[in-house]
């Protein structure tokens, strides 16, 4: 099949991918699919990815029927490649949020797939994949997109490199070791798409968003304070982007996939792309929907992730403990889908140099201490700046003539 995707049905699919060892763990009595592991190897450069992944239905007792909008997508061996692979987290939103997030999560691994460029040029690719996919869900005729779309947050791997394409506000994050006693610490491989970064706040304002919390809106506190705190310490009353005059649509998330009526805003469905070397001193990565941050910090999760040698208990974890502090803040929980990926067995270039000189192999197993060669964050993280020509055309057809772009090409 090549291609896992969980469309929150309530039986889980019986095969993961066309690569790696496939084990079935436990079914989680509160998991809308079962815990599943994946082991795919690297052969490029020698070490094996041990991937974990689960989804779990919020807690809605207004609406207790309410499908689970999340899915996720782990696809192995891209393009017959054993060294390309894909993780995705979709986040599903209004009336048609379950539709959005499948129709977004099979097409964008199609377009991904299917393109020749994609390990020369996998910024390009995701540019195209996320722009073709979201004009394809506008135009679906049997999904109605105008109040209603999904965010993404997707991780390919080609060989030991990340390449991390964001839209909206799901997260992915990595576990850096600081030392030689195996602390770690969070490093957030994208940044929320939101009103709380001034950045995303001034562009849709410029498209003509207003950019009000609920009580704002209401008259309840004044819409003048353009101050809204940050996402940790905001409480349950975020800044949101509303029609200039009009109480609608309300998101709480400056770009997604659909939400044809929001695009008009500035909410759009560009992704920011980054790159991550991995090194021997990154143990581990996660993948989640904002289900899982709303009351964890990333470097929480990557705490909780690093006490369990199996993701399978990694995930079953941290969405405990996500769910346990929705419902001591609210009275109800979002859907939560978290992806787990070990890195096991990865060698610096350092240590493979000293080992070629002894005459040892490559692919022998790393010692459990090892130097802190972790590069400078300038050199492991670093955001790419893509050429949005085709995003800008499709969205500037949105604007009237005396209107600036929604998202300037980067400099």
């Amino acid at each position: 099949m090549g291609c896992v995707c969980c469309k929150c049905s309530r039986k889980a699919p019986s095969s993961w991918s066309d690569g790696g060892k496939k084990i079935k763990g436990k079914k989680d009595r509160n998991a809308a699919a079962d815990e599943l592991l994946e082991v795919v190897p690297i052969p490029s450069h020698n070490f094996k990815l041990e991937c974990a992944v689960l989804t779990r239905r919020g807690y809605y007792p207004d609406t207790p029927n309410k499908e689970n909008q999340d899915c996720f997508c782990i696809k192995t061996s891209v393009q017959g490649n054993p060294n390309v692979h894909f993780f995705g987290v979709f986040d599903g939103h209004g009336h048609a949020g379950k539709q959005c997030s499948e129709f977004v999560q099979n097409r964008l691994v199609e377009l991904l797939c299917s393109d020749d460029t994609l390990v020369e040029d996998p910024v390009n690719a995701f540019n195209v994949a996320f722009s073709t996919t979201n004009t394809e869900l506008h135009e679906n005729p049997d999904i109605d997109d105008s109040m209603s779309g999904t965010t993404a947050i997707t991780v390919l791997v080609i060989g030991d490199k990340l390449y991390v394409a964001n839209v909206g506000d799901s997260r992915a994050v990595i576990a850096v070791k600081k030392d030689d006693h195996g602390h770690v610490v969070a490093q957030d491989l994208s940044q929320d798409q939101t009103p709380f970064r001034n950045d995303e706040c001034e562009r849709v304002k410029e498209c003509g968003a207003r950019v009000l919390s609920v009580d704002q809106v209401e008259g309840v506190k004044d819409p003048s304070v353009q101050s809204w705190g940050d996402e940790e310490n905001a409480g349950s009353d975020p800044p949101r982007l509303w029609m200039r005059n009009a109480m609608y649509p309300g998101t709480a998330f400056t770009r997604s996939v659909g939400d044809s009526i929001a695009e008009k805003i500035g909410v759009v469905a560009v992704p920011e792309v980054s790159v991550v070397q991995l090194t021997a001193n990154n143990p581990s990565f996660v993948l989640a929907s904002d289900g899982v941050f709303e009351f964890l910090s990333s470097q929480a999760v990557v705490d909780m992730v690093d006490r369990y040698m199996d993701p399978r208990s990694a995930c079953a974890a941290v969405a405990a403990e996500s769910y346990k502090l929705w419902l001591e803040h609210e009275n109800r929980t979002d859907d939560i889908t978290i992806i787990v990926v070990h890195v096991n067995g990865l060698l610096n270039q350092s240590d493979v140099t000293n080992g070629d000189e002894e005459g040892g192999s490559s692919g022998v197993e790393p010692t459990d201490v090892k130097p802190d060669v972790t590069p400078p964050r300038s050199e492991m993280f670093r955001s790419v700046g893509s050429n949005f020509s085709q995003a800008l055309h499709f969205h500037q057809a949105l604007l009237t003539n005396d209107k600036k772009p929604c998202l300037e090409p980067p400099q």
